[in-house]
């Protein structure tokens, strides 16, 4: 009885016939792999290959292994120590078994995504490290998240890279970009590393054999080569002296003890979190779990010649040692050769780095060596990333330590850095100086981290957001869009507006080497040329003072081309200090704020006597005489409502062509709705178009006068609003 029981136990969990044998079994009976089985049980894995389990082995046959025993000095494989044993082995070892057909999927969390991955997790990892740190040695592991936060519990497994033919086809690539990182191996369409997979699919009951025809060691990280290649020994020095820092880890620690039994320190190597990615991390981004499986980073090193020349010539050329430089210098440097993502060879110019620029690398010509690493790319460069933060006007600032204020606020989001290290654009720079700043009473407090003004008139203190935007306001005003180099040369005079094109500044205007913005007619000074800096992006122009803008309202300003004996503005200003629109306190127009773009068309006074002969403004319609000051309310209402149509809101239009169109006036018509005047721009030519088609031409000697976000142009006519 006991032994039938026994014959039912054993046939109901005898293994199933069919079942293929495991995979170290599998190796073992196929008779050309001894070599491999010798060091799986070297490394100890021998059980574990022979037991249940999930895995894709990437298995090199002994011809494979004669190969690499001759190219690294070893008689055979009992000549190859344990720990060498365990790196093949391990890193031949992908995580659950992928058959031919599967290896160029994507294993996602929602699915599997057809032809959408090249490189798979594999079992070894290098765990920790004795790495040197200020003459002292320290054990170490690589941060495995580029946010910073290590998860002690992920081992930052490496990555094995292959190349199938399904993949290629589906990202339009071709053996060439194979052969760029292996110019000795032949693509197969099969291809592992350098090697080929030479017979697929052999199933096992504990996974999927693939025999490979080479030998791989572990590859090294993107860290680990650019640290270990004297070609790029500068370029690591930099990244490593000003971008790796290193955080103790209490959890790493004792885990070490209890693997170890040592008592030693155990520190989390970082690298500074403003860059893309960590160099060691294995892990891509991770945002989903095999995220890894279908992308990778990539990395441009300038070998030490480049590198110095660049160090030499631009980083250095108003610096005393690198040691003095600011640390976002490094943080730009290195993200200019950053990229999130494989550069695959043929698609280099389908990838932007890290500060969203174009890669401008010839690799044909630039590229000197070329390495698919364990965590992505590498490309050794014989010249540095021409990045716009660099060649730029911006660059005047950025690599000179007489400019960190205005430096400041570029970075700070402002968007200014963008629009002026755009090596697309052409643009004029007026920059000043720390000293100019701090002595018009702008400076930043370091330790409130806030802006703060002085007023240089009253003493008045202003901080925080609103002295940010102030001074942000005067440094637009110095950044000038100029496609044909339109003020390289300030000798004569002109007028022209401020800021790139999508985004309109003020208009300022230049005489003599000598440059205004409104707020400068007022105080009576203005911005000296001291000196020039050409960039490949435009001009810079260093100044002794502020373009400033005007505080007081556009009412004053016109009140002053009044003022003189014989002024054209004296009808139409004396029409308007005389109506309901007009505040004697400040001068302040009704509709008019600070602030707030406008265009003032103001009819000469012969267009002033003419619109009086024709009823449209109290006076006398036989001599044409004004009556600035009438009594009754309907003739009030007129001369307020021919104001108002003379005055245009939101916009600010001058001689240059940038605008032109139908735009708003401060008028609304009987049933409250807006009211509009159509504008002609060109270059010397400015005509405002009335509702009936009547034209008033700008009179250019008398036009283009700055007030606060505001010109005021003379004109020849009068404009009517009719309904």
């Amino acid at each position: 009885m006991a032994s039938c029981n026994k014959d039912v136990f054993d046939d109901y969990y005898a293994r199933p016939e069919g079942l293929e044998d495991p995979i170290y079994q599998q190796l073992e009976a196929r008779g050309n792999f001894k070599s491999l089985t010798a060091l799986i049980g070297k490394a100890k894995y021998k059980d574990i290959l022979s037991k249940s389990g999930y895995w894709t082995m990437m298995a090199p046959n002994d011809e494979a292994f004669a190969k690499f025993f001759q190219e690294n000095g070893f008689a055979d494989a009992s000549k190859v120590d344990s720990i060498t044993a365990a790196k093949i082995v391990r890193y031949a070892l992908i995580y659950n078994a992928f058959r031919t057909e599967q290896l160029s999927d994507y294993q996602s969390a929602t699915g599997w995504v057809v032809d959408n991955a090249f490189r798979r997790r594999t079992a070894y990892y290098d765990g920790y490290q004795a790495e040197t740190v200020n003459g002292a040695s320290v054990v170490i592991v690589g941060v495995n998240r580029n946010s910073g936060i290590h998860y002690p519990a992920d081992n930052n497994n490496k990555y094995i890279s292959y190349f199938e033919k399904e993949y290629f086809a589906a990202k339009d690539l071709t053996s060439s970009d194979y052969n760029f990182f292996f110019p000795s191996s032949t693509y197969t369409g099969s291809n592992v590393l350098k090697g080929s997979i030479k017979e697929s699919d052999i199933i096992a009951e504990n996974g999927v054999i693939h025999e490979v025809t080479e030998v791989s060691l572990p590859l090294v990280n993107l860290e680990q080569y650019l640290k270990s290649n004297s070609q790029y020994s500068k370029f690591n020095e930099l990244f490593q002296k000003n971008l790796v820092g290193y955080s103790f880890s209490q959890a790493e620690t004792d885990s070490y003890h209890n693997y170890t039994g040592k008592s030693d320190r155990v520190f989390i190597k970082y690298n500074d979190f403003t860059l893309p990615f960590q160099l060691t991390n294995e892990n891509f981004l991770k945002q989903a779990d095999n995220d890894g499986q279908s992308d990778a980073y990539t990395l441009f090193a300038p070998d030490n010649a480049s590198l110095q020349v660049f160090i030499d010539n631009v980083l250095l050329k108003n610096y005393a040692s690198l040691d003095k430089l600011p640390l976002y210098i490094f943080q730009d440097l290195f993200k200019a050769h950053m990229v999130i993502g494989a550069v695959w060879p043929s698609k280099v110019n389908t990838f932007n780095n890290a500060l969203d620029e174009e890669l401008r690398f010839n690799l044909n010509t630039d590229v000197k060596d070329a390495k698919v690493l364990s965590n992505g790319f590498f490309y050794g460069t014989n010249k540095v990333q021409a990045s716009n933060l660099f060649f730029s006007v911006y660059t005047s600032a950025y690599l000179d330590p007489k400019f960190t204020l205005a430096t400041r606020i570029y970075n700070d989001g402002s968007s200014l850095r963008e629009i002026i290290s755009n090596i697309n654009q052409r643009f004029t720079l007026f920059l000043p100086s720390d000293t100019v700043l701090r002595g018009l009473g702008y400076d930043y407090d370091i330790s409130r981290s806030e802006w703060r003004y002085v007023s240089p008139i009253n003493g008045a203190v202003t901080t925080g957001s609103i002295a940010r935007s102030r001074l942000l306001r005067i440094l637009y005003n110095c950044i000038v869009s100029t496609p044909e180099g339109e003020m390289n040369n300030l000798s004569g005079s002109g007028v022209i507006r401020s800021g790139e094109m999508d985004l309109p500044g003020e208009y300022i205007k230049w005489n003599n080497n000598k440059v205004y913005g409104a707020g400068n007619e007022v105080l009576g000074n203005a911005a000296n040329i001291i000196g020039h800096e050409d960039q490949q992006n435009g001009r810079t122009y260093y100044v002794d003072n502020l373009i400033e803008f005007s505080e007081e309202s556009p009412g004053v300003d016109l009140k002053n081309l009044a003022a003189p004996v014989g002024s054209e503005f004296f009808n139409f200003y004396s029409y308007l200090k005389n109506s309901s629109l007009y505040n004697v306190t400040g001068d302040k127009i009704e509709g008019v704020d600070l602030g707030t773009s406008y265009t003032f068309v103001i009819p000469n006074n012969a267009a002033i006597v003419k619109a009086v002969k024709a009823g449209v403004l109290p006076g006398n319609v036989t001599t044409g005489v004004p009556n600035f000051n009438p009594s009754l309310q309907g003739e009030k209402d007129l001369v307020a409502d021919f104001i108002r149509y003379h005055i245009l809101a939101t916009k600010t239009v001058s001689d240059d062509g940038l605008l032109g169109g139908q735009f708003e006036t401060l008028r609304k018509d009987s049933k409250g709705e807006k009211t509009y005047v159509s504008v002609l721009s060109d270059t010397g030519v400015l005509t405002f178009i009335d509702k009936a088609k009547k034209s008033a031409n700008y009179i250019p000697s008398n036009s283009n006068h700055l007030a606060d976000r505001t010109l005021i142009h003379l004109v020849d006519n009068y404009l009517l609003y009719t309904e």
